[in-house]
């Protein structure tokens, strides 16, 4: 069963259980997903999907963001629900040790020696952590640190 297909049968689970804020996130969800497919003109594969799901994701961090900095904590929390429901169809995160590895290995394989080959480590970090759900500022803060030095 491919992601979207998931997510249609998760919608139906929702609505029969009355879940309104999981149904909610599944249909914006939906909704995201069907205009990337309309944008492409053919059905989006699993890992176009993901990039969708991490799309959201990150659009909820930072509204979260925002948000708690106006004070209007309702909606922060709202938002918090919706990443909770979002972070089940994204591919396990990466942990900070795995970001580590993946930085020092990048560093060593690019040759980076100061922060003017960000550009160049960063993306070849992103690339070994492919497949994982990696959040680019907790990488970008990893290189910085490890450049700096």
């Amino acid at each position: 069963m491919t992601l979207v297909e998931q997510i249609g049968h998760d919608i139906a689970v929702a609505m029969k259980a009355k879940d309104a804020g999981r149904l909610t996130a599944l249909r914006m969800l939906k909704t995201a997903l069907t205009n990337k497919e309309v944008e492409k003109a053919r059905a989006l594969d699993d890992a176009e999907a993901q990039q969708v799901v991490a799309a959201l994701v990150k659009q909820r961090r930072d509204s979260i963001e925002q948000f708690t900095a106006a004070g209007r904590l309702e909606l922060a929390a709202k938002e918090e629900a919706e990443i909770a429901v979002l972070e089940a169809y994204q591919p396990p995160a990466a942990s900070p040790a795995e970001i580590e590895a993946a930085v020092a290995a990048a560093v060593a394989e690019t040759g980076a020696t100061s922060p003017k080959d960000m550009g160049k480590v960063m993306k070849a970090v992103m690339a070994a952590l492919q497949g994982k759900s990696v959040d680019g500022k907790k990488v970008n803060e990893a290189v910085r640190a490890r450049l700096a030095v």
